[in-house]
């Protein structure tokens, strides 16, 4: 089921298009899952910035991580940042050049960073392995002490944001509907490709690799 949405802040509040605007839990949670990379925009000294980086989400935060000496991650610790993430489902022909459009999923969460603590880290990062490749965690070698000391590990609260999403086809005007241009969508996925093993790679294919290009 479906959670309640929640009442949009000022900066949240989608204003155009504002029937494809989403609040609820569930809808933000699928598009994080969804992802691998998320950007973050930023102000400091220098001016505007907007990066990208490897994020996943663990119960109602949106997780990031990254070297100690990161510009990103200090600066994402003293000011609001806004998260963006977008999944482009189709192209959308109309008969009119200026009624074309895109079929997407998207999300943007807005607020600060903090910092996860030692204790949090370990499980943060092996929710990061899994939700990359799930089952991948138990088969690698474990992080060093050395390498968590190097790693900053950042979390962002999902209360406030919004998902916009556009689906379906062209939406074209009347006078336009005998022109003979050829309208509807042209759908896009995301594909997973056969796997390529390393050369010097002697453990066996595990099934989460085997079934890789089958999902």
């Amino acid at each position: 089921m479906t959670e309640a949405a929640a009442a949009p802040s000022d900066r949240t509040r989608v204003r155009r298009i504002a029937k494809n605007a989403s609040y609820d839990s569930a809808t933000l949670h699928a598009i994080i899952d969804a992802a691998y990379l998320c950007h973050i925009a930023i102000q400091d000294e220098q001016g505007a910035h907007c990066l990208p980086t490897a994020c996943w989400r663990k119960g109602e935060y949106l997780y990031i991580h990254g070297s100690n000496g990161s510009r990103l991650l200090k600066r994402l610790m003293d000011a609001d940042s806004c998260v963006t993430i977008t999944h482009l489902d189709g192209l959308v022909l109309a008969r009119s050049a200026f009624n074309h459009s895109m079929n997407y999923r998207s999300a943007m969460i807005y607020g600060r960073f903090e910092r996860v603590d030692d204790d949090g880290k370990i499980a943060a990062m092996e929710a990061f392995m899994e939700s990359l490749v799930p089952g991948r965690q138990a088969e690698v070698r474990p992080g060093s002490d050395k390498e968590y000391a190097a790693t900053t590990v950042l979390r962002i609260a999902l209360t406030e944001a919004a998902c916009k999403i556009r689906g379906g086809g062209p939406n074209d005007d009347e006078e336009d509907m005998d022109w003979p241009a050829w309208a509807g969508v042209l759908p896009l996925k995301q594909v997973h490709l056969q796997p390529l093993p390393h050369p010097a790679s002697t453990a066996a294919t595990p099934e989460y690799v085997s079934r890789w290009s089958a999902e």
